[in-house]
């Protein structure tokens, strides 16, 4: 998993985007946002992202569950959906779109403040389809935690049509269909 910084800031609720100016890996927010009951929000770097399990399924459908683990030392919130963006081998970013909402494999459990404890996980579920019609070699998955500044990276090795990628809100748990 390699930590990067993201350049855009993914607003919840509108569809604008802003551009952070000078973000490096050693920039200090002055005062963490919070995201609700007065609880800081978690940051790229309070967390791990992974892919909890892959998803695999018929009609060219692949996905997976996010899994975004506490490795700080205190409580953080999350709450809202996670930004994704693609990557190609050398780690130069892909055109994509996230639609946030249900997935082939999960509905969404809605946009609700998650308490995540030191050690504790969270979950949203992201799906793509992946026919080869005008699909792009996705290497790796660039995951923004829902109201963070900077993302993590992780692999995917998939086709993604389109570059659209559908996700769920972050959760405790987003069960998945069978």
């Amino acid at each position: 998993m390699i930590p990067r910084m993201n350049a855009k800031l993914a607003l919840t609720g509108a569809a604008a985007v802003v551009l952070s100016a000078g973000l490096t890996t050693g920039a200090v927010a002055q005062e963490a946002p919070t995201a609700g009951a007065g609880l800081a929000t978690c940051a790229a770097s309070d967390l791990s992202v992974s892919f909890h399990n892959r998803l695999g399924g018929g009609m060219n459908h692949a996905g997976g569950t996010l899994e975004f683990r506490n490795t700080g030392g205190r409580e953080c919130a999350l709450r809202g959906y996670p930004g994704l963006g693609l990557e190609n081998a050398q780690h130069e970013e892909l055109s994509a779109h996230a639609i946030r909402g249900n997935t082939w494999y999960a509905d969404d459990p809605g946009n609700k403040v998650v308490r995540v404890q030191p050690g504790g996980t969270a979950q949203a579920v992201v799906a793509w389809t992946h026919s080869g019609s005008a699909a792009r070699q996705a290497a790796y998955l660039r995951v923004t935690p829902p109201a963070a500044t900077s993302y993590r990276t992780i692999e995917l090795g998939d086709l993604v049509d389109n570059g659209e990628l559908h996700v769920t809100a972050v959760a405790n748990t987003v069960p998945v269909r069978e």
